[in-house]
C-alpha cells in the first residue's frame, strides 16, 4: 500500500468528476438505534408497566480524505487517466511534438517528476527579512563588511536609498504605516552590501511577480528546459497556510512530487506576431479581431517568459491533487568504526 501526503486537493473538482462517473458521492453514514420505556397509568391492580432503555446513536463519517483515491481508481478503470511520468522524462518526445499530439488540452494525466515550489510573495518576504536584519545589524554598529551578502550574484545601483530614506524621515511621527502598493515595497532600506541595495532586491521581486503571478506555483522539470507548471488555488483542502509557512515546511529545494489534473494549454510555438489590424474595411473596429490581437501579444510575451503562461514545449496543468509519497523507513547498516 502506498501512503501519500496530500499537499493540495481540489475537492470541488473531485466531487464534480465523481458525480459524473458514479452519479453521486456518499459522504456520511448514519446509524440510529432506539428502544422505548413506557408506563401506563390506571388502577393499582390494572396498571401496566413496560421497561426498557432508550437511546439514539448518530455517526457522521466524512469521506473527504478518500474522495481523490476514489476518483483516481474510477478514472483508471474507465481508461480516462494516463500516467505520463516516463513519457515526459524523454526529451525526444518533447522535441518531436509527440506529447502534444497524443495528449491534447483537457487530457487527464498524472505526472511524477522532480519539482519545486515558487511564490513571489515568499521572495518578497525573504528579501524583506534580509534587508531588515542587515538594517538592524547596521543600527547596532556592525559594518556591512561583517554581514553576509544576498545570494543573488547581482550588483545593483546605489544612491537612491539615501534620498528615499530622507523623504521617509520627514513624515509625521504619528502617521499610519503605509500599505505596500506592490510586493517590492515590502523591502525596507538597508546599507548596501557588495553593491547589492534595495533597488536590486526590488528588481528581483518585480521580475518574480511578473513571471509568476503572486500565488503558490509548482514547477515540475522532468527534463532540462521543459517546465510543467501548476498554480494552486487558495482556499482548497490542505492549502490553508500562508506562503511563508508552506515554503518553510516544504522548502525551496527540488523534490519528487506527483500532480494529477487536466492539461490546460501548451506553450505557443509562434515566433512572429500575426496581422495586428483589428479594423474592418468599413472602418469599424472588430471586437473579435481586437481580442485576438491582444491574445497574440500575450502569447508572444509568454513565449519569451515574461508573463505567467506556459512556455514551449511545456504545458500548464490544472491540478486536482498534489501529493508526495511517504517513504517506508529503511534499515540502516551500523556505522563502521
Amino acid at each position: 500500500m502506498i501512503l501519500r501526503e496530500f499537499l493540495y486537493v481540489d475537492t470541488d473538482k473531485v466531487r464534480a468528476m465523481l458525480a459524473q462517473l458514479d452519479g453521486g458521492v456518499a459522504e456520511e453514514s448514519r446509524r440510529t438505534e432506539r428502544t422505548e420505556k413506557r408506563t401506563t397509568v390506571g388502577p393499582r391492580m390494572a396498571a401496566q408497566h413496560f421497561q426498557g432503555s432508550s437511546g439514539e446513536e448518530y455517526t457522521n463519517k466524512s469521506l473527504g480524505d478518500a474522495l481523490f483515491p476514489m476518483l483516481e481508481d474510477a478514472l483508471e478503470s474507465e481508461g480516462l487517466l494516463s500516467d505520463i511520468s516516463l513519457e515526459v522524462s524523454d526529451i525526444e518526445k518533447w522535441n518531436s511534438g509527440e506529447i502534444k499530439q497524443s495528449l491534447p488540452p483537457g487530457s487527464l494525466v498524472r505526472v511524477t517528476a522532480v519539482g519545486s515550489f515558487f511564490d513571489a510573495r515568499y521572495v518578497a518576504s525573504a528579501f524583506s527579512a534580509f534587508a531588515s536584519v542587515n538594517a538592524g545589524l547596521a543600527g547596532l554598529g556592525f559594518s556591512p563588511d561583517d554581514t553576509p551578502s544576498v545570494p543573488t550574484g547581482a550588483r545593483g545601483t546605489q544612491g537612491k536609498a539615501k534620498s528615499r530614506q530622507g523623504n521617509q524621515s520627514r513624515l509625521p511621527k504619528n502617521a499610519p504605516p503605509a500599505v505596500p502598493a506592490e510586493l517590492e515595497d515590502l523591502i525596507p532600506e538597508f546599507p548596501s552590501i557588495d553593491g547589492v541595495d534595495r533597488t536590486t532586491l526590488r528588481s528581483f521581486v518585480q521580475i518574480s511577480r511578473g513571471v509568476f503571478n503572486p500565488g503558490l506555483h509548482i514547477n515540475l522539470t522532468p527534463v532540462k528546459d521543459v517546465l510543467i507548471s501548476a498554480r494552486l488555488q487558495e482556499g482548497r483542502q490542505y492549502l490553508d497556510s500562508e506562503a511563508d509557512i508552506l515554503l518553510a515546511r516544504y522548502g525551496a529545494e527540488p523534490q519528487e512530487l506527483t500532480l494529477m489534473g487536466s492539461i490546460g494549454s501548451y506553450g505557443t510555438e509562434e515566433k512572429e506576431l500575426p496581422d495586428q489590424n483589428f479594423m474592418n474595411d468599413d472602418g469599424v473596429m472588430s471586437r473579435g479581431s481586437f481580442a485576438e490581437v491582444m491574445n497574440s501579444q500575450m502569447r508572444s510575451l509568454g513565449r519569451i517568459g515574461f508573463i505567467d503562461l506556459p512556455q514551449h514545449p511545456g504545458f500548464s496543468l490544472i491540478p486536482f491533487a498534489v501529493y508526495r509519497s511517504i517513504p517506508r523507513p529503511g534499515r540502516f547498516a551500523p556505522a563502521l568504526h
